[in-house]
């Protein structure tokens, strides 16, 4: 339309408006998009009007600029959607040196971002009501192909396996990818509800939501140890191929369910899976019938791993179910009451700032780093006297992110992504001589690098490259000398990213390592205390035990993200990396275990809790309450440890009973093939829970500072 009036400047205004505020346009509830794309608009405006006077002394130009960045940046310390609302402010902030308005006034300016970004408010509201249903169709399908393949590592980990930590590892990113779409779709679906009241096609994706997560939790559950499990196997080979065919039947169904979201005629008949089920329980019976009492034990396993695949399949045929829109009855609604303790709110206090003004804070340490390279950058451009300085700038507040790892890897890419970019934008620039097909290559090219942005950040630093060439091209005669410059920049900021990451102000993970370590161990200790009295009492199943669970599982996913962190920084500050990992392992087996207990006594109906439970429940809670006081005084950013006076090292307590004898005995006194099952999974449980925690009792007993 700027163009079309002949206001090409007011076009352009309202154009970079749009532009900055679209990062906070992420997945979420309306109204906290709404609010971010504000702060955003409202944000662009002031630094838009700021960097209007920008022409003035570099002696006031620098500390400006510092000043300015740490400000913008530190608004991070709200969030993931805050964090966005920095990224819009920080690129108001470099663009601010680009462009200059001939016509307009500073104020008229910044003014029309403001416009710009409003606009851009009201055409994403539209957007959402004409299309309400794409967001959660979006992220519902989207974590229906993550569980499909978190089922398909899982089915690989069957057996014993040469590479299992690295199957293990993938399983931990695909957890935390995981916990961060059920956070997403958590708050869309639960905030509608709040917000709008009753919808039946809402309460449906609620329940299939609720399916996907139990899934995971499901598919999580181990009902024994591995390596009971990889002994079985080895002497019984064909039940673990049997179980991985299931397996990756279930995968196979998810993923082609998830592909035909809304053609529900053509998903996948349950009847393949059904044959499978029935092959499989013919064979663990004629199994039993063969190997009679002295693989007994062999036979519980068996079924209780097949009981487990059985719960995924009811919760396959669930979501079959819900997609093919069924009317709802009121027995099949969540109250409204329930769903809110499951939403995360985010911490907006005032005083969030304070307490985060200090080296301690890894947000502050980052701001901090940013706004000195960011003026540093800025003052090699100048002494250089480079074409574009400002794309330094750029490159830095693109690159760098408060994660060490992170920015290695995007410092490279950014690097190799620009030159791979020069080159093919030199030779279409020497083929092609046409402005209408510069224009053209440039709005493809940038349309490309946004779509790959998140899943290949070198083919998207490729395509940046590429449409920056191509609009310049149209209107610099000299184009290679532009390439030069570009890439000259781009090598310049990516590298004093990575110096000032690496040297500068550094927050190495394991400075927090040991917070996230205590916040994962309280949420499965609260997990375990929620089974337990469940087990014990009985009746309905409380909401806090779901709430615990869901916690769990988000904790773990914070603490394996950190290690993941930690593990791609230098070895020189991986302090104790062997124990954290040790540490972080045993959490993960535990709320493995916590999760097979947990779908088990939900699902079954069960015995009353004998006075052995109790005791070793209380045992194990008393093992991890002083697991969680032991952590409270270790130090993980000590290189080395204290040696330990010998009357100080943790010796592992026994029980008075034996778990296989005491197993054995109820066994023995009923012929209830259902009551063999629980005892079986009830006590191999408490038993891995028992061990595990005297792990980390000696473990932890290492670190004691006192």
């Amino acid at each position: 339309m700027g163009i079309v009036t002949n206001r090409f400047e007011i076009g352009l205004a309202i154009c970079f408006g749009a532009f900055w505020c679209s990062p906070s346009d992420v997945s979420g509830s309306l109204k906290h998009k709404q609010v971010g794309i504000l702060f955003s608009s409202f944000l662009v405006v002031i630094i838009s009007f700021i960097g209007g006077y920008f022409h003035i002394s570099n002696i006031f130009l620098f500390p400006l600029l510092g000043v300015l960045t740490f400000c913008i940046a530190f608004i991070s310390i709200y969030g993931f959607r805050a964090s966005l609302i920095s990224f819009s402010g920080l690129l108001a902030l470099v663009l601010s040196f680009a462009h200059t308005s001939e016509n307009l006034e500073v104020y008229q300016y910044a003014l029309l971002i403001g416009v710009g970004g409003l606009w851009y408010l009201l055409i994403s509201t539209i957007w959402f009501y004409i299309n309400p249903k794409a967001q959660t169709e979006e992220t519902l399908m989207e974590i229906m192909l993550i569980t499909a393949d978190f089922l398909d590592t899982r089915r690989q980990l069957i057996g014993k396996q040469p590479n299992r930590v690295a199957l293990e590892t993938r399983l931990m990113s695909l957890q935390i990818e995981l916990t961060e779409h059920h956070e997403t779709l958590r708050e869309i679906l639960i905030s509608y509800r709040k917000n709008s009241g009753k919808s039946n096609y809402h309460g449906r994706r609620l329940l299939i939501f609720i399916q996907l997560v139990e899934f995971l939790e499901t598919a999580i559950a181990n009902p024994v140890n591995y390596d009971k499990m990889d002994a079985l196997f080895i002497m019984h080979p064909e039940f673990k191929t049997d179980f991985q065919k299931l397996i990756s039947e279930l995968s196979h169904q998810l993923r082609s369910t998830a592909n035909n979201f809304n053609t529900s005629k053509q998903v996948p008949s349950n009847k393949v899976l059904s044959n499978i089920f029935e092959t499989l329980e013919n064979d663990i019976l004629k199994f039993k019938n063969e190997k009679k009492s002295e693989n007994y034990e062999h036979y519980l396993m068996l079924e209780n791993y097949l009981d487990y695949q059985k719960k995924q399949f009811g919760k396959l045929k669930k979501i079959k179910w819900l997609l093919d829109n069924p009317k709802l009855t009121s027995d099949d609604v969540i109250k409204k009451d329930n769903l809110k303790r499951f939403i995360h709110s985010q911490d907006y206090d005032p005083k969030l700032i304070l307490r985060n003004l200090s080296f301690r804070s890894t947000i502050f340490r980052h701001s901090l780093r940013l706004a000195i390279t960011v003026m540093l950058g800025y003052g090699i451009g100048l002494f250089f006297d480079l074409q574009n300085p400002y794309w330094i700038i750029l490159t830095v507040i693109v690159i760098m992110r408060p994660s060490y790892g992170l920015t290695k890897t995007r410092s490279k890419d950014r690097i190799i992504g620009t030159l791979i970019g020069a080159v093919l934008a030199s030779g279409l620039v020497l083929l092609i001589n046409d402005p209408y097909i510069y224009g053209a290559l440039g709005v493809l090219s940038l349309v490309i690098a946004f779509s790959m942005v998140q899943k290949n950040y070198k083919a998207s630093a490729t395509f940046i490259t590429l449409s920056v060439i191509f609009i310049y091209a149209i209107l610099q005669p000299d184009i290679l000398k532009v390439i030069q410059f570009r890439v000259i920049d781009t090598v310049i900021g990516a590298t004093l990213s990575y110096m000032a990451m690496r040297w500068l102000i550094p927050a190495w993970s394991f400075m927090e390592i040991g917070d996230n370590i205590k916040d994962g161990l309280k949420a499965n200790t609260a997990f375990f205390k929620s089974i337990s009295s469940y087990y014990q009492q009985k009746g309905k199943v409380p909401i806090s035990l779901n709430v615990n669970r869901k916690e769990a599982f988000l904790q773990m996913s914070n603490l394996s993200a950190a290690f993941q962190r930690m593990a791609q920084e230098p070895k020189s500050k991986q302090n104790h990396i062997d124990d954290i990992y040790e540490l972080v392992e045993i959490n993960q087996s535990f709320l493995s275990s916590l999760a097979s207990l947990s779908a088990y006594i939900q699902n079954h109906k069960t015995t009353e809790a004998s006075e052995e439970f109790k005791f070793i429940s209380a045992k194990i809670q008393e093992n991890l309450d002083t697991v969680c006081s032991q952590l409270k005084s270790i130090n993980f950013e000590v290189p080395t440890l204290k040696p330990i006076p010998s009357e100080l090292i943790y010796k592992p307590s026994t029980l008075n009973f034996s778990i296989d004898s005491l197993t054995n005995h109820v066994i023995s006194k009923t012929d209830n093939v259902r009551s063999h099952k629980e005892v079986h999974l009830v006590w191999e449980q408490l038993s891995w829970l028992f061990s595990q925690s005297e792990k980390m009792l000696k473990l932890t007993s290492k670190f004691r500072m006192d």
